[in-house]
């Protein structure tokens, strides 16, 4: 089973490599609806430190949520979603290496660029440190959930609006705790119980997020 996840992933990263158009739209928004917001509010530092988080996590959300077309949609149009279906390997299993792939594509870069866009932002290197883990722990489950409405979307027209519409609810916590990290370090207040949420949002995510993907899958190819 280890060796079809890595296949899968890496099948998932090599077609990324080929659509790098894909991959670099979702880059470049995260990069411009960040840096956009010093240039209209100012160059106070004190208010730049204040919303630097919110700033950064609306940024990454939205970005995650960009790259959700192209999770499934290019397999459900080619019919290699179907041959996945009636493959031999669980398409639990199959869920994770597509949402694992995903993630390293489109989440794992905006945690990579993160501290250059937190120094914009005048943030201290405490901060930046937790933003970082804060990304690290939230962006996953933001694939994790946003699989669900992509699964759930497949094949609709005006997809896009309904996957904003059914996992913009459940992105919220996530980005509550997310941002909330960073904003009780700054305080002086201890992190843990927010990284601890995190985690926990993760764990269950990875445990029950592909199982429901794989269910909508199945009804959407029906």
């Amino acid at each position: 089973m280890l060796s079809a996840l890595a296949c899968i992933v890496g099948r998932d990263l090599r077609l990324a490599l080929r659509r790098r158009s894909d991959v670099l739209t979702t880059l470049f928004f995260f990069v411009v609806v960040v840096t956009l917001f010093p240039l209209g509010v100012g160059a106070e530092p004190a208010l730049l430190r204040t919303m630097a988080p919110g700033v950064l996590w609306v940024a990454a959300l939205l970005a995650s949520m960009l790259a959700l077309g192209r999770l499934f949609a290019p397999d459900f149009a080619d019919g290699t979603l179907e041959q996945m279906l009636l493959s031999a390997e669980p398409l639990v299993l199959i869920v994770a290496g597509k949402v694992l792939a995903h993630w390293l594509v489109s989440g794992l870069p905006l945690v990579l660029l993160a501290p250059l866009l937190g120094v914009q932002f005048d943030l201290p290197a405490g901060s930046i440190g937790v933003l970082c883990a804060s990304l690290l722990l939230g962006t996953p489950v933001l694939s994790l959930l946003g699989a669900i409405g992509a699964a759930l979307t497949l094949g609709v027209r005006g997809g896009g609006v309904l996957v904003a519409l059914l996992v913009l609810p459940l992105f919220i916590p996530v980005l509550i705790f997310g941002a909330g990290a960073v904003g009780a370090e700054a305080s002086g207040l201890g992190v843990a119980a927010h990284f601890l949420l995190l985690g926990a949002m993760l764990a269950a995510s990875a445990a029950l997020a592909p199982w429901a993907t794989a269910a909508a899958l199945r009804v959407a190819v029906e």
